[in-house]
């Protein structure tokens, strides 16, 4: 084993210099292992299959031996092979800061070629291998992995780790991998086809391994508010560190990128960079220092922002005041001179009105929530002005009130006269307690916050049941359109080309389709119970027009149709069938059997003479017998599927793919009838491909198929609506324009 002396402890024998993980990393190192330890065991049953696919289709003995010598050892060592990875990554969680790797999986670029003159051949073709997978790991997973990477050095910022330093990085966990194959008893081939499985086979799953490690941290309450991860500082190879992502700035919006940033490296603008960002190429700010009357302090501005601040709480339902605006009263003496306000305070009011300008454009919101959150600019701006963290600090009580707010808005649309609409009713007075009540106490917002996300969360649990509900009865309608079209086909197929009379035939289409349905609903059409469902169906309809006719064929009759018709009663008898009506459907069943048999008598006798008709009509038969056959079964989807053809020819390969990729929660807007009509897809229907979309409410208001779904947004008849944090999109939208100007 590679870690004879690699025990994990945890007991350190140097106490004092042991660090002391934090719970939250505690916590993540025990979810990851288990998580990790359920990607190793889904990967070893793969590579076991895997494997013997490979040596089944082997072109030769000597590639055949190598895979089932891999197979075999892989068998022999899984235990061990499980629990040194998961020992080298436990490492690196209890000596974070000092740990090393035995081996460098991810140099060879910095390697020069006298040094890997020394490295053995088939070890310079194992540690390209790990080389590729870390690659590919950390171009599948980039965002993934660097959000958690951010996570981790804001709970250990005293460390700055590399790479093969960092937990859960892939050049750890590709580490681990490495030793663990090191201990394989095989050659340089079968190795390389275990680590070639591990490239094709594990990369595949750590996608949901790196999004549930973020997850564990974000209920450890670890920068929840972080969306997206900042942007690495250019050229660096290394990890983040705690110093670079500073914890009051990491995930509140996306960073800029150092050409944006002009080479600072700060992962985000501060506000004194904001403010920068102003004046680059304008001179001179549009406030200044002013003496005697003329001049507005930030005390003063505060109280006269206070004095007007409950005055929006008198506009109209969809009026909306732009913040300048608003301030020409506060800003204008009583002589009616201008007052001019400190450089500080104009930068803060300018971002604001950028701010909120950014937000009210926002064609998202309906007016009449835009009204609601435009009476906050005074508010807000007060904040600004108090605290300029505002800006950069994603967690910001306000900045997550306006995003709230905002997100729930997303799908509103207006009731009904008379009508109650609770989260109108709810955002209102949220807006006018901030209008009312504050005055200096962030902590208000934090109240309002926290009311507003418990009222939410009970709206959304409510939302949840009815669109289970609604997803449910899709379902639900989808396999029983299902099963009617297979009980319909095989019927349908069955009575084509032969000769079955009205008693039968309605027989056939009204309870027996109904007992094809429920076989196929109870336990699908690949089950024994359908197959013989189907084998009685066919010999039914034998029984009644046999074809062709033998000397044989009465005997065979009189052998068959008391079992028939006896498993026909036992069928319609499971389904519940009303029982006077099936013995009614029984007697005529007789009925059409007496009629056979006296025709077979007939045909017989015919058959005896040498006439021509006679001998020409089984040979029809025959054919016709042969015929059904040669047509595909069932025969219901050749119906089904070959419109959908024809109609994705006319839809480019582009909007069918965005199509495939709409995930279900996503918002959109669909313009229908002269109108527009937002909802959320609900539900992906497998069974019959459909898209359902229902309102905030939950009910349903459209559905579509494939096809049907790429062709409305190819047409622009649906659109997307971005539902991520719209104080965060409004703050990048002003950080770009301002450097788009600065370019200019």
């Amino acid at each position: 084993m590679a870690y004879d002396n690699n025990v994990v402890r945890f007991s350190g024998q140097q106490p004092p210099q042991r660090f002391s993980l934090p719970p939250a990393m505690v916590r993540l190192r025990d979810a990851s292992g288990q998580s990790l330890k359920s990607v190793l065991a889904s990967f070893f049953d793969r590579a076991d299959d895997a494997l013997f696919e490979l040596a089944d289709r082997a072109g030769s003995n000597t590639d055949q031996t190598a895979y089932f010598d891999a197979m075999r050892e892989l068998r022999l060592r899984r235990k061990a092979m499980v629990v040194s990875v998961l020992q080298h990554v436990s490492q690196a969680f209890n000596d974070i800061g000092k740990f090393k790797p035995r081996q460098s999986s991810g140099s060879l670029d910095d390697a020069d070629q006298d040094s890997l003159s020394l490295v053995d051949h088939s070890q310079l073709e194992q540690q390209v291998a790990i080389d590729n997978l870390i690659n590919k790991l950390r171009n599948r997973y980039t965002d993934q992995i660097r959000l958690l990477t951010v996570r981790v050095a804001h709970l250990v910022p005293r460390f700055d780790l590399a790479d093969s330093q960092m937990p859960l990085s892939p050049e750890v966990i590709c580490g681990g991998v490495a030793e663990a194959c090191s201990d394989l008893d095989i050659d340089i081939r079968a190795k390389l086809v275990v680590l070639k499985l591990f490239d094709r086979l594990l990369a595949d799953t750590l996608g949901d391994f790196y999004q549930e490690a973020n997850r564990t941290l974000i209920e450890q309450g670890v920068m929840p508010e972080m969306k997206r991860p900042p942007v690495a500082r250019s050229g660096s190879g290394q990890g983040f560190s705690g110093r670079e992502v500073p914890a009051s700035k990491a995930g509140s919006f996306r960073s800029a990128g150092p050409d944006e940033q002009g080479g600072s490296g700060a992962p985000q603008p501060t506000f004194s960079e904001l403010s920068a960002l102003l004046h680059q190429g304008a001179g001179s700010g549009g406030g200044h220092a002013a003496s005697g009357e003329d001049y507005l302090d930030t005390d003063l501005l505060m109280a006269r922002l206070s004095e007007i601040q409950t005055s929006s709480g008198q506009w109209g339902v969809e009026q909306v005041v732009a913040l300048s605006d608003q301030l020409k009263p506060v800003l204008k003496a009583a002589n009616g001179r201008a007052l001019n306000v400190g450089q500080v305070d104009s930068d803060v009011i300018n971002l604001v009105a950028m701010l909120f300008d950014f937000i009210l454009e926002d064609r998202q919101l309906h007016p009449v929530m835009k009204s609601l959150i435009s009476r906050l600019q005074i508010p807000v701006l007060k904040v600004a002005l108090s605290d300029k963290t505002f800006f950069n600090r994603g967690g910001h009580p306000v900045r997550k009130l306006l995003n709230e707010l905002a997100l729930s808005a997303i799908g509103w649309s207006e009731k009904r006269a008379g009508q109650r609409d609770p989260l109108r009713e709810k955002i209102e007075t949220v807006v006018d307690r901030v209008l009312s009540e504050f005055a200096d106490n962030i902590g208000l917002f934090e109240e309002l916050l926290t009311d507003f996300r418990h009222f939410m969360d009970l709206d959304r649990r409510r939302r949840e049941l009815v669109e289970q509900r609604l997803r449910d009865a899709e379902e639900g309608r989808a396999k029983q359109e299902r099963a009617s079209e297979a009980a319909e086909g095989l019927v349908r197929d069955q009575l084509l080309n032969r000769d079955v009379p009205e008693p039968v035939s309605q027989l056939l289409q009204e309870p027996w389709s109904k007992y094809l349905q429920w076989v196929v609903l109870r336990e699908g059409e690949d089950s024994e119970r359908w197959k013989n469902a189907r084998d009685l169906t066919e010999r039914l309809v034998w029984s009644v027009d046999p074809r062709p006719v033998t000397d044989s064929t009465r005997s065979d009759l009189l052998r068959a149709i008391p079992s028939i018709v006896d498993e026909l009663r036992k069928a319609l008898l499971e389904i519940s069938w009303d029982p006077f009506a099936t013995d009614s459907a029984i007697r005529d069943l007789e009925l059409v059997h007496v009629d056979v048999f006296q025709r077979l008598v007939t045909e017989t006798g015919r058959s005896a003479a040498p006439v021509e008709e006679p001998t020409s009509t089984p040979e029809e038969p025959v054919g016709k017998a042969e015929e059904p056959e040669d047509i595909p079964e069932p025969a219901v989807p050749e119906t089904v599927d070959t419109p959908s053809v024809e109609s994705t020819e006319t839809v480019p390969r582009e909007w069918l793919d965005r199509a495939d990729n709409l995930r279900v929660g996503s918002w959109v807007e669909l313009s229908r009838d002269g109108g527009k009509v937002r909802c959320k897809l609900a539900a992906f229907i497998k069974a019959t491909g459909k898209y359902i979309f229902v309102n905030r409410s939950g009910a349903k208001v459209a559905e579509y198929h494939r096809h049907e779904l790429g062709s409305a947004m190819a047409a622009g008849d649906i659109s997307m609506l971005d539902d991520g944090l719209i104080f965060d999109r409004a703050l990048e939208s002003i950080i770009d324009n301002l450097r788009s100007s600065r370019k200019d």
